[in-house]
């Protein structure tokens, strides 16, 4: 015969933890302003875990892939199996500074502020630290919101990582083509090759394309793309002062 009673039934069921209780006592309000909170921090917690050297961080692109079920290409190598001239030819491209700043380029950005106030063009003004933050925790096209996260979020995982481990997230998130994600995949979808075995006319077209990889396709580059291959080859082969802190 059952002779529990409704007080041990309800002993039995699982209780929410206090903290959960107490969040949805919370007014609307507060509750949503929690999230966002969350939401907003969580970014730094992962610059923490992606520490680890045995995390492979993937982009908010791949991300993007995989929810949408397109998949995506990416085969996570360590930099000590990248080609030194494809490390060198990103640097001088993209980011003639990296070993030399924090995060942020702010003689770059105040340039950028006076160019944009006096209603010129501008350049992109993002160094490798903010390429990375913005591909791992935001979103692509130009937005001041954007670029008031991007900032702080470069300056703490310059702080938090090594240059090198820097330097091998952004290689290993990059994208270069259509479901194209990082420097493996890169290098054996344009050139057939491993990205160990890049050659430096090969570095500096993967290295040119970096801004656009859409349009600037590197395995198949118009005469504008091999121009400005041939003076980012140039710059990497004389680059050896600029990259001390990935090579001594």
């Amino acid at each position: 015969m059952d002779i529990s009673t409704d007080s041990e039934e309800e002993a039995e069921m699982p209780r929410r933890p206090a903290l959960v209780a107490r969040f949805m006592a919370r007014p609307l309000w507060q509750r949503v302003a929690l999230a966002v909170l969350g939401f907003l921090l969580l970014p730094y917690l992962l610059i923490v875990f992606y520490l680890l050297p045995f995390v492979h961080p993937i982009s908010t692109l791949m991300l993007r892939e995989a929810v949408t079920f397109q998949g995506y290409d990416r085969r996570w190598v360590p930099l000590e199996q990248i080609s030194p001239v494809l490390v060198k030819s990103v640097m001088v491209s993209e980011d003639g500074q990296f070993c030399f700043h924090g995060g942020v380029d702010w003689g770059e950005m105040r340039a950028l502020v006076r160019q944009t106030l006096k209603g010129e063009a501008t350049r992109g003004g993002s160094t490798i630290p903010m390429q990375t933050a913005k591909n791992l925790f935001l979103w692509n096209g130009r937005s001041f919101v954007r670029k008031t996260l991007e900032l702080p979020l470069a300056v703490t995982s310059s702080f938090v990582w090594s240059k090198r481990r820097m330097m091998e997230i952004y290689l290993n998130i990059a994208e270069w083509g259509p479901g194209i994600y990082g420097i493996e995949a890169a290098a054996r979808y344009h050139f057939k090759v491993p990205a160990s075995k890049l050659t430096a006319r090969q570095a500096a077209l993967l290295a040119v394309s970096l801004p656009n990889p859409i349009d600037r396709v590197a395995s198949k580059p118009g005469r504008g793309l091999r121009q400005l291959a041939s003076l980012i080859q140039r710059r990497a082969a004389n680059s050896g002062e600029y990259i001390k802190c990935l090579y001594n």
